[in-house]
C-alpha cells in the first residue's frame, strides 16, 4: 500500500470513529472526504511510487516529476495534519462522552453486531467484523474473561489442549479457566498448565466425579455420556461470586478474540440469561426420519456447545428447580436425552423463551453433517466460532471442511511454547514457581561458556501426561515391574517391537514437537499393535531448546509408573522374550521389597539391522561365540558394562554380587522410591554414569540376573553423541558438570563419597 493510500484509510477511519463519537454527521462525513479528495487531486485509488519513478539516474525522471513529488509529499503532510487534528478533537470529545468516562486507555474496543434478533438471522443475513457505532460493547483492557468447560478421560483432554491454543492464539485479556474434570483429565490438564506456565492464565478445577449424583438420575443415550449432562449445575459448582461465564465444549475452536464474545454480555436485556445459537440442523424439528420424535424446543431449538451464563441472575431465577422440574416433568414420556443437556436447555427455553439472548450464527458454526453452517459466513473474516459437534468430528461433511480442517490443524500442530506471551500493561497473580524459576535464572552466569548446559537443568518443558488412553491395574502380589523408557521422533519404530517382546505395563516419555505429537497419534492409531496395548503409557514432553534433556525425560517417565518395580531401559533396546515374568519371580527371590538392590539386565548388541531373536541364554551364548552378538560397547566404551562380568554371567545359574566401579551404567530394575536422575546432564553423556553413581552411595546392592539378556538394535548416531565428538566446547562443558555433580555428591555424603572422586582419577 502507498503512503498515500494508507493516509487515506487512516483518514477515513478517524473521521468514521469521529463520527461514532456524534461529531459529525453522515452527510458531513461525506463532505470532508469528498474535499480531501480535491485537496489530494485523485479519485482515491492508492499512488504507487514505483522505484524507477523514485530514482533522480532514470531516464523517465524529470524535473516535471520531481515537482509533481514535491507537490505530493506537501499534500501527503497536509493529511496526516488534519489526521492529527481529528485524533485531537475526537479524545477530547470522549473525554466529555458520558459513556468514556474512565477514559480510553483502559479499555479495547470489541466489534460484535449480534442483535438478538432471530428474524434476521434466519433471513440469512451475515455481517462481518465491523460494527454499527451503537451496538459496539466494551471489554476493560485487564478484564479477567471467565471461561467454563467440562472434561472428561484421555481424548477430551486432547481436544480441550487445541481449543485453549485458539483462545490463547487471539486473547487480549487475562483468562481463567474453570474446568470440570473427572481425576484422569485434572491430573493430564493440571501438569500440562502448570508447565505451560502462560502469563495472565488462572486454571481451577472441579471434581466432576462428585457431581455425577446430580445428574445420574437423568437417562442418556448421547456419546458424552453422564459427563454430558454437567453443564446444567454450573451455577451450583462454580463460584458462588461468579457472575458470569462463557461455556465452551471441548470441540470448539476459536478464530476470534474471544473477548469479543464476553462483550456480547453487555446487550443482555430483561430477564435474558442465556446467549445461545440456534440449532443449525433439523434435529428438534423432529422430521429427520419416520417416528423421530425429539425434545421439545423453540422452533430449530439451540445448540449448547456455546453458551454464555448470567449466573447471579440465573441462581436468584432458581434455576437447579427450574431444570430439575422441566427434566422429570419431559422424562415421563421421553425416557431419555438424546443430545445429552442440550434437551433439557431446549425444553426450558421453550417453556421460559425470555431467558435467552440469540447470538448470530457465526459464533458457533456447527460442522454436523446436514446443517445450515454454510448460511453463517459469507467470507473468512466472519468466521468466530467453529463447532465440530459431529461424531465424525474431522470427516464431516461440508463444501469448505478443508478449509475448516486446515483450520484446526494449524492449532493442533502450533507450538504451545509461543503462546507464554505476557499481557503487558496488565498485573499478573504471583506465581511462586515462575519466580523460583527467575531467581534461579538470574544467579546464573550468562558469561558462562557452559551457561546452555547449566539453564537447560532450569527450563520448565510443556508435558502433556498419558497423551493415548491408559488403563492399568497393577498385580495385586505386588511384584508387579513397569518398563521405562525415553523417547524422539527418530526412533518411534521401536515402539512395536518392543510391546511385542515386553508384555506387561511401559511408561515412556517422548521428547516431541506439537507437530511431531500429531504425527506419533497418526501413527499410533494406525498400528494394530499399539491401539491393543492399553498398559503403555505416553507422555508427551514438548521440545525447547537446543539439548536433549534426556535425563528430564527418564524423570517424567518414572514419575508417572504406578508398579512397585521399574525396569529402567532404553529405547533401542530389545529385552528377551519373557523377562517381565521372569523379573516378577526374581522380586521375589531377592527380597526386593524389603532390600535396597538394583537388578542388573545383562546388556548385548547387534551390529545388524536384521536379527534372529535369540530365544534362550544357550542361543544368545551361540551367537555371541560366532560373533553376531558382542556384550554392550565392546569396542568403544567397555568400561560402561565390564563389572557385570559377562565370563561369569555365562555359566552362572544363581544371582551374583557385582560391586560399582567407574563409570558403570548398567540397566537395572529398582523399587518405585529409587532416586531420580540428575538433571543436569542432558545430551550424550554421563547421564546414567550419574544416576548408577547416586545408587551406589545410597547403598543399593547390584545383583546380576543369571538369565536375563537384552539386546541393542543397531541406528543411526543421534544428533548429541555427533555434538559430543565434533565440539570441544561440549567435551569441557561435561568434564566441568561430572566435577561439580561430584562435589554436590561429596557435600551430600561424606566421606563414604570420596571413593567417587578417587575412582575418577585412577580412570
Amino acid at each position: 500500500m502507498s503512503l498515500l493510500g494508507a493516509g487515506f484509510q487512516r483518514f477515513s477511519w478517524a473521521v468514521q470513529k469521529h463520527r461514532c463519537g456524534g461529531l459529525m454527521s453522515p452527510g458531513k462525513f461525506k463532505a470532508q472526504k469528498s474535499m480531501w479528495k480535491q485537496q489530494v487531486g485523485f479519485d482515491g485509488k492508492p499512488v504507487s511510487l514505483s522505484p524507477l519513478e523514485s530514482q533522480p539516474h532514470s531516464p523517465r525522471y524529470t524535473a516535471s516529476s520531481q515537482r509533481e513529488r514535491e507537490s505530493l509529499e506537501v499534500r501527503v503532510r497536509e493529511v496526516e495534519e488534519e489526521n492529527r487534528a481529528l485524533r485531537r478533537q475526537l479524545s477530547l470529545a470522549q473525554g466529555r462522552a458520558p459513556g468514556h468516562r474512565r477514559g480510553n486507555h483502559s479499555k479495547t474496543y470489541s466489534m460484535e453486531e449480534g442483535t438478538g434478533d432471530s428474524e434476521n438471522l434466519r433471513a440469512g443475513i451475515v455481517a462481518g467484523n465491523s460494527s454499527e457505532c451503537g451496538q459496539q460493547p466494551v471489554v476493560e483492557k485487564c478484564e479477567t474473561i471467565h471461561v467454563a468447560i467440562v472434561c472428561a478421560g484421555y481424548n477430551a483432554s486432547r481436544d480441550v489442549v487445541t481449543l485453549v491454543k485458539s483462545v490463547l492464539f487471539h486473547r487480549r485479556n487475562p483468562l481463567h479457566f474453570h474446568l470440570i474434570a473427572d481425576s484422569i483429565a485434572e491430573q493430564i490438564l493440571a501438569t500440562l498448565f502448570q508447565t505451560w506456565m502462560v502469563p495472565a492464565v488462572r486454571v481451577d478445577f472441579y471434581n466432576a466425579d462428585e457431581l455425577k449424583s446430580e445428574v445420574s438420575w437423568i437417562p442418556n443415550k448421547h456419546y458424552s455420556g453422564i459427563y454430558g449432562l454437567m453443564k446444567l449445575v454450573l451455577t451450583k459448582t462454580l463460584p458462588a461470586n461468579l457472575e458470569r461465564v462463557i461455556v465452551l465444549d471441548t470441540d470448539i475452536t476459536f478464530a476470534t478474540d474471544i473477548a469479543e464474545l464476553w462483550a456480547v454480555f453487555h446487550k443482555f436485556k430483561g430477564q435474558q440469561v442465556l446467549g445461545l445459537v440456534e440449532n443449525q440442523s433439523d434435529w428438534y424439528l423432529g422430521n429427520l426420519w419416520k417416528n423421530h420424535r425429539p425434545w421439545p424446543a423453540l422452533g430449530r431449538g439451540y445448540n449448547t456447545g456455546v453458551i454464555l451464563l448470567l449466573l447471579d441472575k440465573l441462581r436468584k431465577m432458581k434455576w437447579e428447580q427450574m431444570w430439575r422440574l422441566t427434566a422429570e416433568r419431559e422424562l415421563m414420556g421421553m425416557l431419555s436425552t438424546s443430545l445429552a443437556d442440550q434437551d433439557i436447555f431446549n425444553a426450558v427455553i421453550k417453556q421460559n423463551p425470555f431467558l435467552v439472548y440469540q447470538l448470530p450464527c457465526f459464533w458457533n458454526v456447527q460442522l454436523s453433517d446436514h446443517t445450515r453452517s454454510e448460511q453463517c459466513y459469507r467470507d473468512v473474516s466472519d468466521l468466530k466460532v467453529i463447532h465440530w459437534n459431529s461424531p465424525k468430528k474431522l470427516r464431516v461433511k461440508n463444501k469448505h471442511v478443508e478449509f475448516f480442517r486446515n483450520l484446526y490443524l494449524t492449532f493442533l500442530e502450533y507450538d504451545g511454547n509461543l503462546l507464554r506471551r505476557e499481557l503487558f500493561g496488565c498485573p499478573s497473580e504471583a506465581d511462586v514457581n515462575s519466580e523460583n524459576l527467575q531467581k534461579q535464572l538470574s544467579e546464573l552466569d550468562e558469561d558462562d561458556l557452559c551457561y546452555e548446559f547449566r539453564r537447560e537443568r532450569f527450563t520448565v518443558h510443556r508435558t502433556h501426561l498419558y497423551f493415548l488412553h491408559y488403563e492399568y491395574e497393577s498385580a495385586s502380589d505386588n511384584t508387579d515391574v513397569t518398563l521405562v523408557a525415553q523417547l524422539s521422533m527418530d526412533r518411534l519404530q521401536m515402539l512395536e517391537a518392543i510391546c511385542k517382546h515386553w508384555e506387561g505395563p511401559i511408561s515412556l516419555a517422548l521428547y516431541l514437537s506439537d507437530a511431531e505429537a500429531q504425527q506419533f497419534l497418526r501413527y499410533a492409531q494406525g498400528s494394530e499393535v499399539l491401539m491393543g496395548r492399553h498398559n503403555v503409557a505416553y507422555h508427551i514432553v514438548y521440545k525447547e531448546g537446543q539439548f536433549y534433556p534426556v535425563n528430564l525425560l527418564r524423570n517424567v517417565a518414572m514419575k508417572h509408573v504406578g508398579t512397585p518395580y521399574m525396569f529402567l531401559s532404553d529405547i533401542d533396546f530389545l529385552p528377551m522374550y519373557g523377562l517381565y515374568e521372569y523379573l516378577r519371580k526374581s522380586v521375589i527371590q531377592l527380597d526386593l521389597a524389603n532390600t535396597k538392590k538394583a537388578m542388573i539386565i545383562p546388556a548385548f548388541e547387534t551390529l545388524r539391522y536384521r536379527l534372529s531373536f535369540p530365544k534362550s541364554k544357550a542361543e544368545l551364548l551361540s551367537m555371541l561365540d560366532m560373533g553376531t552378538l558382542f556384550t554392550f560397547r565392546y569396542h568403544v566404551w567397555t568400561k560402561g558394562h565390564a563389572p557385570t562380568n559377562f565370563a561369569k554371567w555365562r555359566t552362572a545359574t544363581t544371582p551374583y554380587r557385582v560391586e560399582w566401579e567407574a563409570d558403570f551404567e548398567p540397566y537395572v530394575v529398582v523399587r518405585r522410591d529409587c532416586p531420580e536422575y540428575d538433571r543436569r546432564f542432558v545430551g550424550f553423556g554421563w547421564n546414567k554414569v550419574a544416576h548408577i553413581m547416586e545408587l551406589d552411595a545410597q547403598e543399593y546392592e547390584f545383583t546380576v540376573l543369571p538369565n536375563a539378556y537384552m539386546i541393542h538394535m543397531p541406528h543411526a548416531p543421534s544428533f548429541d553423541i555427533t555434538k559430543f565428538r565434533s565440539n570441544k566446547q561440549y567435551r569441557i562443558c561435561l568434564k566441568t558438570l561430572k566435577e561439580e555433580f561430584q562435589q554436590d555428591m561429596s557435600r551430600r555424603y561424606g566421606f563414604a563419597a570420596l571413593k567417587y572422586l578417587t575412582a575418577e582419577n585412577n580412570s
